[in-house]
């Protein structure tokens, strides 16, 4: 590599097409804490945090491939100690020797304490120039006009900042409510009825629920938890909740809906273990006519089905979606009665207490109308928050069967 381009003011490397690594400047393995021999031949997602992987492949990518360059990309790489560095990153791709090669250049941002110090050395220069009796004037104006410069880079730079956070909150706002605008509405017939409650941590969410009268007697209704929070798994549940959706209303199955569901996690990470996500879920097939539910949960906390019998769980028998591949997702079929209730939920309506808090709740109050219990239930978890301070996804549904 040239010399000059080697120790440059800036981070520059060389990935192929499909992301591994070619090349690199000394300046950005100085910064990473890597040698050379430790990331040449790696995939780019070594040294990426985690949101910066899934933001890679859902975008730098296509971009790549369809543009052919990249411009001004916020990404945060991660260095051999963890440390997460902010950059802009920009590329463009060009064939050499018949091969596509990807040049890119990365430029941190970390230039508001440089620039502060700056101010304070071109402040006591000129408090220097002041002091000195054979100071030209000429010496003490070029002090002031560099202070002066300096100070317009960092207004420059605070202004940068605030209408960065400005933009990334309303762009996370309007996120948020694209993804609660696609939830269904609940449902209220002669045969069941219907409620949900839905609340996201952040602005997005990783929990998603879907309600589908499939016909007059039956309903599918499917309740996911996407691993871990915020962006990277808004973006699944909003990537699985079409198919989802599609799935259900043409026949609601559940073998092949769980299946789908999970042949799509599989091929959507097939290429990227970095970036793998999986999803616990339940999903129920309810016919009011026979009486009767289809189930499959997969690693999902188990569903309630309450009944004059008592209380019956609905316990999972395979792993999560996008764990293992060639998983056998097996229906449960099983009676209800008229008047039994249902409760599904994700982990954080439960969390730190445990799925068992939520049996005697049920058990105690078989009696009182839906609405009511629904309440004991929400406050149930605001009581949970002020007192562990713990924030998660929540999401449930409760279903009564005339």
């Amino acid at each position: 590599m040239d010399e000059q381009l080697n120790h440059a003011p800036g981070g520059f490397l060389t990935l192929s097409e499909d992301g591994i690594i070619l090349s690199s400047n000394q300046t950005l393995l100085e910064e990473l804490n890597y040698s050379l021999p430790q990331i040449i031949g790696q995939h780019i997602n070594k040294i990426f945090t985690k949101s910066a992987q899934l933001f890679y492949q859902l975008y730098f990518v296509p971009l790549i491939k369809v543009n052919k360059k990249v411009d001004e990309m916020y990404l945060s790489l991660e260095s051999k100690n963890k440390k997460e560095i902010p950059v802009l990153l920009n590329a463009q791709a060009k064939v050499q020797q018949n091969e596509t090669v990807i040049e890119c250049v990365l430029i941190p941002i970390r230039k508001r304490e440089e620039f502060e110090n700056a101010l304070l050395v071109a402040k006591k220069e000129a408090e220097a120039a002041l002091m000195e009796k054979n100071k030209a004037v000429s010496d003490l104006e070029i002090a002031l006009r560099s202070l002066e410069e300096k100070q317009a880079e960092l207004l420059k730079v605070n202004e940068l900042n605030q209408k960065y956070k400005i933009e990334t909150k309303r762009e996370l706002e309007l996120a948020r409510k694209i993804q609660e605008t696609t939830l269904t509405d609940s449902i209220s017939n002669e045969y069941i009825h219907i409620e949900a409650f839905y609340k996201a941590s952040h602005e997005l969410s990783g929990d998603i629920y879907g309600i589908y009268q499939i016909d007059k007697h039956r309903y599918g209704i499917i309740i996911l938890d996407v691993m871990g929070h915020g962006i990277s798994s808004s973006l699944i549940t909003m990537s699985v909740q079409s198919l989802f959706q599609r799935l259900i209303s043409r026949e609601g199955n559940p073998e092949i809906v769980i299946k789908e569901l999970d042949h799509h996690l599989h091929s959507l990470f097939q290429n990227n273990e970095e970036a793998w996500h999986y999803c616990t879920v339940i999903y129920l097939l309810i016919d009011t006519k026979e009486k009767k539910i289809d189930f499959i949960n997969a690693g999902h906390p188990p569903a309630f089905l309450q009944s004059s019998k008592g209380i019956q769980e609905l316990n999972s028998s395979s792993p999560p979606i996008g764990t293992f591949e060639g998983v056998q997702f097996k229906t449960t079929t099983i009676p209800y009665q008229r008047g039994s209730r249902l409760l599904l939920y994700t982990d954080g309506v439960t969390d730190p207490f445990g799925f068992n808090h939520l049996k005697p709740l049920l058990q105690d109050n078989k009696t009182k109308p839906m609405h009511d219990l629904k309440e004991m239930i929400i406050q149930s978890m605001n009581n949970t928050e002020l007192a562990y301070h713990q924030s998660d996804d929540k999401c449930f549904l409760l279903i009564d069967l005339h």
